[in-house]
């Protein structure tokens, strides 16, 4: 079964489909530029027109707190706490053996770890940047520990990584933010460049939630989020103005009932282009 939405499209229009996933993932993406991303992200593959104008330093946090985090492990780099990783295990492996091949290290890993951002960022001065240092930190402990494939080993090996990079988080959190903090200003000023040159070629930019994702590769990222999200999109334009974008309803994937997730396809008249 296919559904899909079709739409007339001028040079600088942009066509919007919003796609729902039950059972999307928030995570921590090598293909986007190790940055964050959200369950209920919101992403956009941008050219020309109005991209340009979202080259905004507001929107290079979450790419310079992916950086940041790795620039500042050699500092922050106090081993995960006994305590911490003994009362992690219990939970993890409780969690694990509803379903033990499907039980996924890093996404237990980020989701614990990132849920309490928000919380603990409220106060800062500048919770934005808090927060996503606070994400980006727990994407690349979870990444680093993390390194079974789902279903590849039992509960107990997998929630030792999972609970090492949560508690390693954890316990080196505020070093991270405070060293990443100083980072902040030079990074913004480095990406605004090169969001500009990525603007202005045939494929574009990707955003989610407004942020510049800094990648070498736009198609790699855009099918890192589509697998991230669980979702199958694809959109073209053609020289009659004619723009389309479908959702493909796949029983093995979980489906059509998509949740969280919205993709904005803009292209000029005559390109034709796929995600």
């Amino acid at each position: 079964m296919r559904n899909s939405l079709s739409f007339l499209a001028s040079a600088a229009t942009l066509a919007f489909i919003s796609l729902y996933s039950s059972n999307a993932d928030a995570g921590r993406l090598d293909a986007c530029g190790d940055i964050f991303v959200e369950a209920g992200a919101n992403c956009e593959v941008l050219v020309e027109g109005g991209c340009l104008a979202e080259c905004e330093p507001v929107a290079f946090t979450a790419s310079c707190a992916a950086e940041g985090s790795i620039s500042c492990q050699g500092e922050c780099n106090i081993d995960a706490d006994v305590e911490c990783t003994a009362s992690c295990q219990g939970s993890c492996e409780a969690e694990c053996e509803v379903d033990p091949g499907t039980f996924d290290c890093k996404a237990s890993c980020e989701g614990n770890c990132s849920a309490d951002c928000s919380a603990a960022c409220a106060s800062d001065s500048n919770s934005a940047e808090c927060q996503a240092s606070c994400k980006a930190t727990c994407g690349a402990e979870c990444d680093a520990s993390c390194t079974i494939e789902p279903g590849q080993a039992d509960c107990m090996a997998q929630c030792q990584g999972c609970c090492g990079g949560e508690c390693r988080a954890q316990v080196n959190m505020d070093c991270q933010i405070g060293c990443q903090s100083d980072l902040y200003v030079e990074c913004k000023a480095d990406l605004q460049g090169g969001c500009e040159v990525q603007c202005e070629k045939p494929e574009g930019a990707i955003f989610c939630d407004g942020q510049f994702v800094d990648v070498g590769n736009v198609q790699s990222c855009a099918n890192a989020l589509r697998d991230l999200l669980d979702i199958e999109v694809e959109f073209q334009a053609e020289a009659s103005a004619s723009l389309s974008c479908a959702v493909t309803d796949d029983p093995a994937r979980g489906g059509a009932a998509l949740m969280g997730f919205g993709l904005l396809c803009l292209a000029g008249l005559g390109r034709r282009r796929r995600v």
